[in-house]
This record gives C-alpha cells, sequence and structure tokens, in this order.
C-alpha cells in the first residue's frame, strides 16, 4: 500500500488547484487545509468510520463536516477531473479502486 500522505510536490498542484476553487476555503493555516486532504485520503484509503479517523488529522466531526460541504459544492469532482491526466497524481488521488468494501458488501455470511 502507498504512502497516506501527500509528497510536497503532490501538496503544491492540489493547493494551487485549491486557490483557483471558488467553493474550497483554504484558511489561514495551510498546514491544516493539507491535513483535511489527508484525513479524506485515509478514510478513503482505510474505508474506516470518521469515528475512527486517527486524532493526528482533527477532530473527525470537523473534518466529515468539511468533506460533506466540499461534496455538495462540487470541489471533490472538480478536482478528479483536474488531476485525471495529471501521472505525477495517480498516488494523490482517491479512485474506486483503492476504496475498501466491508466484507459484508462482497457476500461475507453474517454470523448472528
Amino acid at each position: 500500500m502507498t504512502d497516506i500522505n501527500l509528497t510536497d510536490e503532490q501538496w503544491t498542484k492540489i493547493e494551487d488547484f485549491l486557490r483557483q476553487e471558488p467553493n474550497a476555503y483554504l484558511g489561514k493555516d495551510e498546514q491544516a487545509c493539507r491535513r483535511f486532504v489527508e484525513a479524506v485520503k485515509w478514510m478513503s484509503r482505510s474505508g474506516s468510520q470518521w469515528r475512527l479517523l486517527p486524532a493526528e488529522y482533527g477532530n473527525w466531526n470537523s473534518i466529515y463536516k468539511r468533506f460533506v460541504r466540499w461534496c455538495k459544492a462540487g470541489v471533490w469532482e472538480r478536482m478528479l477531473g483536474h488531476f485525471a491526466e495529471d501521472a505525477d497524481m495517480e498516488n494523490g488521488m482517491i479512485d474506486s479502486t483503492v476504496v475498501r468494501a466491508h466484507p459484508c458488501a462482497a457476500g461475507a455470511q453474517k454470523k448472528w
């Protein structure tokens, strides 16, 4: 499995995109925004519940609310489209091939 954290080069490209995105508020603390994007990447890769997000990424509920705002505003969709052809970002973006499903979603037998 590849590293969850973004490289500085990947973050620079994402940050440049987000600065031009009207619905993505970066705030004054760029590192907090980077942690947020890395937290979403961790969630996507792990398939875990939001409440189990490691504390190093911040408060899970705040991250979840910001994630939902960006979803509703279409930020993630535009970001994926923007970087779809960038070979340097292949490990920086999430698609359905790396998202894990719960075993019962694949037909695993349930123990009652």
